[in-house]
């Protein structure tokens, strides 16, 4: 009996290390606030060298009607991380200063979670940006989210609900926005080991256009805003050659978040004057420059062949950095789309969306297939073999098999839902895009100055209707609102949204 037990356990753990070995590491890059038409393989017209992305383009798969769930950063994170969409939690806006509680609630399956209950070592090194709890002398959580919360901080206490609580096993990197927020200092695992203790200086900062970003907020000694990137990457790094070293045999999920290409620009003293676009043309470069760093270290570990590696936008550019580099340099972040962050028109949302995989995606493809960064979950569940619960992922379609090549002429996603930082929403299907309200959703097309949107303003054709209609086969710009012209496409569409808020998810049960 003893003797068969042991058979038996000894073949378990034969097929259990066959599947290990047979599933891909997996490397999540996401770049903040990098536009569609930021990228070379995206846009000819582009001023910015991306050489890397270009290299992983022609390595994989590029999509051309990718997009980020939100058309801001914190609510697309929490859909990425969680394959749901945020809107269904009822927070509005973005985490700033040591705002919390985490919007991921702790007995939901998140993505690191799924991913190391299948074996897999995981870390998330960069912007977290989905809210923790900080607390006081008292013990008590901090409400504020300015710097007042900053100087009432307790660092010998743990935050409760950080990333190392959602699923990672290891954490290094901010809270919220690196550069851009109150609190200027690196958080590992639970704890802020070097605490801030001035406020920042910002008389020494470089001064540009893509410059004016720094809260007056408080920062650690070992904090220098124009390295926050080599930081994070360094980490990466280090988390990539400790693991093959130690446990090659097991998987990793690494998600790497940058801050870059987040205002303020400012790119690290070996990128400035890399290009002859200016400050923030060298940050896209340092940001294409890093993702080349981390194939390179794929390479020389020997696991770039079993690395499946995505790379992908948070949403799209921001108002000053579009602004300025048209002005200036000639250069169109959201080429060719209408709109930018914080806008639900496509500029705001459609995202690069890259994935190397080799001997499963073929390399120099390019699909059309309409897809969300909330497909992630769904996707990696299907990879690795594991069982989504109807109460995950909601929102995430597999599209493993776009990614296999055997879904052409097929749509994966019959539907797409798209939120603003304001909860305004919209859905697309096929051809159609329907906005479930007016305007931008985001940003004031109304306001004038120097950074203000109205001399990109387009001539509202409808302006008496509640909502917008796009047909994106025939005017993919989004000039022409049809709602008027199309009642019953606007019936059959807003249905379809009212009926995915009421059933919480759009995603079929599984």
């Amino acid at each position: 009996m003893w003797i068969s037990l042991a058979i038996g356990s000894v073949v378990l753990w034969g097929v259990c290390q066959s599947v290990l070995a047979a599933v891909p590491n997996i490397l999540f890059i996401l770049a903040d606030d990098l536009g569609y038409g930021d990228v070379g393989c995206y846009n000819l017209d582009s001023k910015i060298p991306t050489p890397n992305l270009d290299q992983l383009a022609k390595e994989g798969m590029r999509f051309t009607d990718a997009h980020s769930p939100s058309t801001v950063c914190t609510p697309t994170r929490y859909s990425i991380l969680t394959g749901r969409m945020a809107f269904r939690t009822g927070f509005s806006g973005v985490f700033a200063g040591v705002g919390g509680p985490c919007m991921i609630e702790p007995e939901r399956l998140a993505l690191p979670g799924m991913l190391r209950e299948q074996g897999y070592a995981t870390a998330l090194f960069g912007k977290w940006h989905v809210g923790m709890s900080f607390l006081d002398k008292e013990g008590t959580r901090i409400t504020d989210r300015g710097v007042k919360g900053v100087r009432q901080i307790d660092y010998s206490r743990p935050v409760l609900d950080a990333p190392i609580h959602r699923g990672f096993d290891q954490f290094y990197g901010t809270v919220c926005c690196p550069t851009t927020d109150w609190l200027y200092a690196y958080m590992e695992g639970d704890r802020v080991p070097v605490p801030p203790v001035a406020v920042i200086d910002k008389t020494d900062l470089p001064k540009h256009p893509y410059a004016n970003d720094n809260r007056s907020g408080l920062i650690a000694p070992n904090f220098d805003v124009e390295e926050v990137d080599l930081v994070f990457l360094e980490k990466s790094q280090q988390f990539l050659r400790k693991h093959v070293k130690a446990t090659p045999e097991k998987p990793f999920f690494l998600f790497h978040s940058m801050q870059a290409v987040h205002l303020p620009s400012f790119p690290a003293d070996q990128f400035k004057g890399k290009t002859s676009s200016g400050p923030h043309g060298d940050f896209l470069f340092e940001m294409d420059w890093i993702v080349g760093e981390l194939m390179k270290t794929l390479n020389d570990l020997g696991i770039a062949e079993n690395t499946l590696v995505m790379f992908a936008s948070d949403n799209g550019p921001e108002v000053p950095t579009v602004i300025a580099m048209r002005r200036d340099y000639g250069h169109d972040g959201a080429k060719p789309w209408r709109g930018v962050k914080r806008d639900q028109w496509e500029g705001g949302h459609r995202t690069p969306f890259l994935v190397r995989w080799p001997g499963v995606v073929a390399p120099g493809t390019t699909s059309d297939q309409l897809v969300s960064l909330t497909d992630i979950f769904a996707t990696c569940a299907a990879i690795i073999g594991s069982e989504v619960p109807n109460d995950a992922a909601e929102d995430s379609y597999n599209v493993l098999p776009i990614l296999k090549g055997a879904a052409k002429g097929v749509a994966v996603r019959p539907y797409l839902l798209q939120q603003t930082i304001s909860l305004a929403l919209s859905i697309r299907q096929g051809r159609w895009k329907y906005l479930d309200h007016q305007g931008s959703g985001g940003n004031n097309y109304k306001k004038d100055g120097e950074w203000g949107m109205k001399s990109f303003a387009l001539p509202e054709t409808d302006s008496s209707a509640p909502g917008q209609l796009y047909d994106l086969r025939n005017d993919p710009v989004e000039t022409t609102n049809l709602y008027a012209k199309y009642p019953d496409e606007v019936r059959h569409l807003k249905a379809l949204l009212e009926a995915s808020k009421a059933s919480g998810r759009s995603a079929p049960l599984r």
